[in-house]
């Protein structure tokens, strides 16, 4: 036990900013593995120091309480240093997908106002590009090999930036400041930030690790983008109870990423549907050694009962969390493992501290078994959206007294006899790819700067492994010859690999409604008939 100045023992309370939970793990488990990744071990004493400098450096750019950091990278461990290092400094971190062109990483670190971006030299061409599109340009921290930083870009490198013991000054910051924007894909075609506080991060934080019962002997291994918000949390989650978290880049080889849950004596691994679908497709999946594997999370998508039916047979006992989720709560059900084969197709219910209702076009509740709308109360609803004040106030509703803001999810759901909720559709047309929320907008946005498309339409359907695959219904110049390897190089050069479409189908004209838009109901209709015909 603590003794205060007094000499007198004092009770050491939970921390209420996310970096004072490291500084916690790092005075508690100095040399304990933090992180894994590749042949990199960094201990929490290891990973306190390092961001405590780099906030330092950070501050002496320019970084101030309440402004943002942008952290472009691959997956690696100086994502993480430095999304604490600008914590530490009291702003807020804005990770961004390292798959992302330069057209997206200018618009989020012009629409953050972002005061520096750390980047890593593998994304040195992006960088460059997007800074050279921008007026006034912030300074940049490399990350990588220092003899491929641009010198147009250079503000310092990463090792200057650490090497130093000189610290921040102390900065005063309490749980309601901003601690970071996450972007998430938005229906007008453009991503929106969402405003998280220390105080809604940690509090979704110890609402998980409670009912998945996380404890400190955890290994988590996490192959999710830490751009999104579920791998994430991962690390947020591992630093609070003082875990390890193993980082995989992707799970594009997924061979190498099941011998890792063996060879690390994995213990967690949250997954999305497509993981999960790849797993069961592989040849004799039961030979791989999950004999270290307690659970597994899921979320993203509802996982096929008959894909839990097989799972549960190749491995017995491991606990299977069905979860649901949304960027501006972070989550808000699981399904608890014993009601897994009971209710399969159920998402459960909601997570500790945190209240659903379903409700009809007028706001007011339904009976079990109707369909509506989901609403969201409690500490892990997040704060709204990035300098969208119109957004925010149709998404984020004031309840019966100030603080009481009410999440509308714009998700169709029922509720069963029980109280267990059941996910029914998106009101808008956001689609579900790889468990990445994808904006058609903003996938025929970039369609349509193809020289020769004249319109684009982009729709979602049905797909076992993808969730949804995209299917991108496309009109072109009769003087134009675009094909199919034309539209897919165009969109691997301008958007993320999971935006990319699946499909490609050429028309002479879409469809129209009577007011004149394009018809994508038909176009759902139609590809239904051709997949299905009577």
């Amino acid at each position: 036990m603590k003794t205060d100045s007094r000499g007198q023992s004092a009770v050491e309370f939970d921390p209420v900013l996310v970096h004072e939970w490291l500084e916690r793990a790092a005075r508690r488990h100095p040399e304990k593995t933090a992180l894994i990744c590749g042949k990199v071990r960094c201990t929490y004493s290891q990973l306190n120091a390092e961001s405590a400098a780099l906030a330092g450096a950070l501050t002496r750019l320019g970084l101030s309480r309440n402004d943002r950091a942008v952290i472009f990278m691959p997956t690696c461990n100086e994502v993480v240093t430095g999304l604490y290092a600008t914590l530490k400094a009291g702003a807020a971190f804005v990770i961004v997908n390292g798959a992302v062109k330069a057209d997206k990483l200018r618009y989020v670190v012009e629409n953050s106002g972002a005061r520096v971006i750390l980047a890593h030299t593998d994304r040195a061409a992006v960088v460059s590009k997007t800074l050279a599109q921008m007026p006034t340009a912030p300074p940049v921290v490399w990350a990588g090999d220092p003899a491929k930083i641009p010198p147009e870009s250079h503000a310092m490198s990463w090792e200057e930036a650490v090497a130093t013991d000189c610290m921040p000054e102390a900065r005063r910051i309490i749980d309601v400041d901003l601690a970071a924007l996450i972007y998430t894909s938005g229906s007008t075609g453009e991503p929106k930030g969402v405003m998280s506080t220390h105080h809604n991060m940690i509090s979704a934080a110890r609402s998980i690790i409670q009912y998945v019962g996380n404890r400190e002997d955890d290994i988590i291994l996490n192959v999710l983008p830490l751009s999104f918000d579920y791998g994430l949390y991962q690390v947020i989650m591992s630093v609070c109870f003082g875990g390890t978290v193993v980082l995989e880049p992707s799970f594009v080889y997924l061979h190498n990423v099941l011998r890792r849950i063996a060879e690390k004596k994995v213990t967690g691994f949250p997954i999305v549907p497509t993981i999960l679908a790849m797993l069961l497709n592989l040849e004799d999946p039961g030979r791989y050694d999950f004999s270290s594997l307690r659970y597994i999370t899921n979320t993203g998508a509802a996982l096929p009962p008959e894909h839990i039916r097989i799972f549960h047979t190749l491995f017995p006992g491991i606990e299977i969390f069905s979860m649901f989720g949304l960027t501006e709560c972070k989550r808000v059900s699981y399904l608890p493992p014993q009601d897994v084969d009971r209710k399969p197709d159920s998402v459960g219910t909601a997570m500790p501290n945190c209240e659903t209702c379903i409700v009809d076009k007028d706001g007011r509740p339904v009976p079990s078994g109707q369909a509506g709308e989901l609403v969201i109360r409690g500490s892990n609803v997040m704060q709204g959206y990035w300098r969208d004040p119109e957004m925010t106030g149709r998404t984020y509703r004031p309840g019966r007294y100030p603080a009481d803001r009410q999440l509308y999810s714009g998700d169709q759901f029922r509720e069963d006899e029980d109280g267990f909720l059941y996910f029914i559709g998106r009101q808008d047309d956001m689609l579900k790819c790889k468990g990445e929320r994808v904006s058609p907008k903003e996938v025929e946005n970039v369609l349509c700067r193809m020289p020769g498309i004249v319109e684009a339409a982009v729709i979602g359907i049905p797909d076992a492994t993808l969730g949804q695959a995209i299917l991108a219904v496309i009109s072109v110049r009769p003087d134009q010859a675009v094909t199919e390897r034309d539209v897919l190089k165009h969109c691997t050069l301008h958007m993320e690999n999971f935006m990319v479409p699946s499909h490609i189908e050429f028309r002479d004209q879409l469809p129209r409604t009577p007011h004149g838009k394009i018809d994508k109901k038909q176009l759902a209709q139609e590809r239904c008939q051709k997949k299905n015909p009577s």
